[in-house]
């Protein structure tokens, strides 16, 4: 079943559920200039003079990326986000989300005038926060929220990948907004302290997934949700906490995604820190980079799968299927050199090759489908980031590979939420938000053939 399926569900008969009643509906509507078809001051004709390149279906492509998934995503403020927010698109994603809106505020921030738009995108996170922390117990503090819901809808009692520091710093490399960084920092350090608290709950350095909720398919939607690595997941209550109220919240999986994801928001906290000047803030993030990225290798590397695998929390069992999630320690920087040549090796083999790079599941697992919702399909926010990963270990013909492939099939087919990795029809949402990462691929330069630059 998919995930839209699920949107009306409530997270209900839990022992939170209660504390977070009047929570909805904490803040008051007001309203800013910014929503389809009023940009805030910003023309389609700024839009179209921010680009030039040779191929006119790649330039024409990058400004419809830029109208319709960044642009036209951005909304005014409704209950309970006081602030402009980030709207992935269609009729059932109705709230700000963790991902998603990543990488809209990366290709916002193109536009000098909108430094205090996304100032404020950001700031929605941190208001959840404070409402957050007001009615949950210690533990759970400064926990962010998969998406802030826009009322009457209830909380969502899950997170989601840590992206938001790798956002921040994405921002400030294209418009150097230092405030940002200093409205950010320590929120993004107390969010990655809760992420390590509450889903590295044997503190091995891996991440698991988990609901306050105590409702399995919540887990399931802090990663790649209906991956095949967590056809088995269950919750279980903490491992060594034993206080009151306690529910069956955490995982018993550690997975691959959610692990090179925190990594990665690391990576960027480590860098953000040094901006600013806070050495202390760098050198403790490092420690858990170092015991992550040396657990990733001892525990999820596999040999002869040639891929990093989700592994058993309590066990250290790998999960014998690989998945997207498996290609994001490159993106992560988790791979040792060798181990990323033989990540190439087995990408170039039969079980990763679709005429749509990157299938979701390998072609060789008996519940792969080209069109199935992360279990086969593709999407392009997931192949932006594994281009990136096989171009940062020099695997550049692999990441022009993905990226043209994945330009030239929405220059065919649209732009959509995802797509069958076989026919390369467009699935789920068209224009939506996340997809905004076909046009970063040639933005970034990890096109060969499609090639859009910033004009000068």
């Amino acid at each position: 079943m998919k995930r839209r399926n699920f949107i009306k569900k409530t997270a209900s008969a839990t022992a939170l559920s209660p504390w977070l009643q009047p929570f909805a509906n904490a803040a008051g509507e007001k309203s800013k200039p910014f929503g389809p078809g009023d940009w805030g001051g910003v023309t389609m004709d700024d839009v179209r003079g921010l680009f030039e390149s040779d191929n006119k279906e790649a330039k024409k492509l990058m400004d419809r990326v830029m109208a319709k998934c960044v642009l036209d995503r951005i909304l005014p403020p409704m209950s309970p986000m006081t602030q402009n927010w980030v709207y992935p698109g269609g009729p059932y994603y109705k709230g700000q989300w963790i991902w998603d809106s990543m990488f809209v505020v990366d290709l916002l921030s193109l536009f000098p005038s909108k430094k205090q738009a996304i100032r404020d995108i950001f700031k929605n996170y941190w208001d959840f926060q404070d409402r957050w922390n007001k009615v949950m117990p210690e533990y759970a503090h400064d926990m962010v929220t998969v998406s802030i819901k826009t009322a009457p809808q209830p909380v969502r009692q899950f997170s989601q990948i840590a992206i938001l520091a790798w956002g921040v710093e994405r921002v400030h490399r294209r418009n150097g907004d230092k405030e940002l960084i200093k409205q950010s920092l320590d929120r993004l350090e107390k969010f990655h302290d809760w992420y390590w608290r509450e889903r590295d709950v044997t503190n091995v350095g891996l991440c698991s997934v988990g609901a306050y909720s105590g409702e399995v398919q919540h887990a399931r939607w802090e990663t790649f949700d209906y991956e095949c690595n967590m056809d088995d997941l269950k919750l279980t209550k903490h491992p060594t906490r034993k206080g009151t109220n306690e529910g069956e919240w955490y995982g018993n999986i550690c997975v691959t995604g959610n692990t090179s994801y925190l990594i990665m928001g690391e990576r960027s906290l480590v860098r953000l820190a040094n901006i600013v000047g806070d050495k202390a803030m760098a050198a403790r993030r490092q420690k858990r980079i170092d015991q992550s990225v040396n657990a990733m290798r001892e525990h999820m590397w596999d040999e002869k799968k040639g891929a990093f695998l989700s592994v058993q929390r309590d066990t250290l069992k790998k999960v014998p299927v690989a998945t997207i999630s498996s290609w994001l320690p490159l993106t992560a920087g988790v791979a040792t050199p060798e181990m990323a040549k033989r990540m190439a090796e087995v990408y170039g083999s039969p079980a990763w090759q679709t005429p749509l790079p990157v299938p979701t599941c390998e072609l060789t697992d008996s519940r792969w489908k080209s069109s199935g919702f992360w279990r086969g399909d593709v999407w392009p926010s997931a192949n932006y980031q594994i281009a990136c990963g096989f171009a940062d270990y020099g695997y550049k013909d692999i990441a022009a590979d993905i990226a043209d492939k994945t330009v030239a099939n929405a220059i065919k087919n649209g732009i959509n939420e995802h797509y069958d990795s076989v026919t390369g029809k467009g699935l789920g949402i068209k224009d939506y938000c996340m997809s905004s990462t076909i046009g970063t691929m040639m933005l970034d330069g990890l096109t060969k053939k499609h090639t859009v630059k910033l004009r000068q």
